[in-house]
């Protein structure tokens, strides 16, 4: 057996349990549930770009699987499967064995299963796809959205770009903060259970990846309307209240790798939302509304006057 696939007979191969066939073919073969559509997203991840060359493998192998899974929260979609395309380096089994764990972990967790991908040599990446299910008709999409729509996140904001200021040096935590919000961006909670949940009391969603005003930016877009958010009301941890009021805003409103959803409701599914939010165990928090309008957000301070951002969000062609 080449080195490659010894690689992925070791820290890769798992035994088949839903799909009809699993790794080791040319391609695989999945069962999808009768009256289902296939949800399908593809993400990459590289070094340097979206992690650090010396990142912990245990917890990228983790992070990589989650940030795919958010893809599939955002639709309400149900996680079943998942193929990984993984660019080394070098061979390393120390590396490969703490990423293959934390990578296995969270998707015995989740119920996803890895079925295929690929393996090369050059500049560490991994590019992953997930699927899942969800029942026809009833995704949560982008293009939902309705006016006069309640705006709601999950959880809170801004814990991840706090963490990565403070890596960088720009900014110093108090001890007791630091684990917190390293934690929010190396091991995120993809929120799968929540988009399932919201199915049947939510109109449009989509995770908060690449910082709040630009995701939602995106529901905008693809339902031509506005959003109008209350800065008052934008949730954010003890962490990111103890920082200075630019920073809070920059990174709650601006910053990525969250993965906590956003999303509109009807304003007389407020009750249902509350019982989904106590039902999950997850703060829903409600920030602002849709509205008729060229399709932008505006965020407004506690006097009424919108709050600029420097940056609305990640951008990979912008520096």
């Amino acid at each position: 057996m080449t080195p490659e696939f010894d690689l992925i007979a070791k820290y890769f191969t798992r035994p088949a349990k839903n799909a009809a066939l699993g790794v080791g073919d040319d391609c695989a073969l999945v069962n999808v549930t009768r009256g289902c559509e296939l949800a399908i997203s593809t993400d990459t991840l590289l070094s340097g770009v979206h992690f650090f060359a010396d990142a912990d493998p245990f917890k990228l192998g983790h992070k990589a699987l989650a940030a795919n899974l958010s893809d599939l929260a955002a639709m309400g979609a149900i996680p079943r499967y998942v193929t990984l395309a993984l660019t080394l380096p070098s061979i390393d089994a120390t590396w490969l064995e703490a990423f293959s764990r934390g990578f296995f972990a969270l998707a015995n967790a989740a119920g996803v299963e890895l079925i295929g991908g690929d393996t090369t040599r050059g500049p560490l990446s991994m590019t992953l796809t997930v699927l899942g299910e969800v029942d026809a008709g009833k995704a949560l999409r982008r293009d939902r959205a309705r006016t006069d729509d309640d705006i709601w996140v999950s959880g809170t904001l801004g814990d991840a770009a706090l963490a990565l200021r403070h890596l960088r040096k720009e900014i110093v935590l108090s001890s007791g903060h630091v684990e917190p919000v390293l934690s929010r961006l190396h091991m995120p909670t993809p929120r799968n259970s929540l988009g399932v949940a919201l199915l049947e009391c939510a109109e449009a969603a989509i995770d908060v990846s690449d910082g709040l005003i630009a995701d939602l930016g995106h529901i905008c877009e693809r339902s031509s309307l506005a959003a109008t958010l209350a800065w008052a009301l934008v949730p954010q941890s003890p962490a990111l209240m103890s920082a200075p009021l630019a920073l809070r805003q920059a990174c709650a409103l601006a910053g990525g790798d969250d993965y906590e959803l956003c999303f509109t409701a009807n304003e007389n599914q407020r009750a249902a939302i509350d019982a989904v939010s106590a039902s999950c165990g997850i703060a829903l928090t409600r920030i602002g509304k849709m509205q008729a309008g060229h399709p932008e957000v505006t965020v407004h301070d506690e006097h009424g006057a919108p709050i600029k951002i420097a940056a609305a969000g990640f951008d990979h062609f912008k520096r």
